[in-house]
């Protein structure tokens, strides 16, 4: 799927593939040399993190294990109130590893910062989040995120592994949507 797929869907691309593609690579080398010499487990969060996770544990040098967890958060509509349930937990066994959290978005981080404090308390030697995009203006609880691909304006996107109505996950691209897609 490319901008053309999308018709009159698309308001514009905020990020290119091309842009993605050479900060995942910036990313990587940088994780590559903060963990040399130890095996990283890349945990991603379903189901956003799906591309980011993939196109960044290709790029990566070191030893990756990667696990998967999904969880949800409730709350009104689309604001998350940061209360989590697991809805499929991790199969390895954390003690002693070296994790790093793979999300594609922190907007509010709410979700994250319960997360954080769950994997936190299975035993690992440490724990670190790389994200592919930030909005510092929706953040509602301060998380330190060690990775970060772009800090974004407060708007909604999609592409990359981000849905609306889980549609348009599959762009190359980070885009807007035009607001006829979401006011009905």
């Amino acid at each position: 799927m490319d901008a053309a797929d999308m018709g009159d869907d698309l308001e514009r691309v905020l990020l290119t593939e091309e842009q993605l593609g050479v900060r995942l690579d910036e990313m990587a080398a940088q994780i590559d040399a903060d963990y040399a010499g130890k095996s990283v487990l890349l945990v991603g969060v379903l189901k956003g993190a799906v591309m980011v996770m993939a196109d960044l544990a290709r790029r990566l040098h070191c030893q990756v294990d990667m696990d998967w967890m999904a969880v949800s958060s409730y709350g009104s509509g689309t604001k998350s109130s940061g209360v989590v349930r697991i809805l499929k937990d991790l199969d390895a066994d954390l003690h002693g590893r070296h994790v790093l959290i793979v999300e594609d978005i922190i907007d509010s981080g709410l979700t994250l910062s319960w997360l954080l404090s769950n994997l936190r308390s299975r035993g690992p030697e440490s724990v670190e989040i790389a994200t592919m995009l930030r909005k510092p203006d929706a953040a509602k609880v301060e998380v330190d995120v060690r990775y970060v691909g772009f800090e974004i304006p407060n708007e909604f996107v999609v592409g990359f592994g981000l849905d609306y109505g889980e549609r348009y996950r599959n762009l190359p691209f980070v885009g807007t949507l035009a607001p006829h897609v979401y006011s009905h």
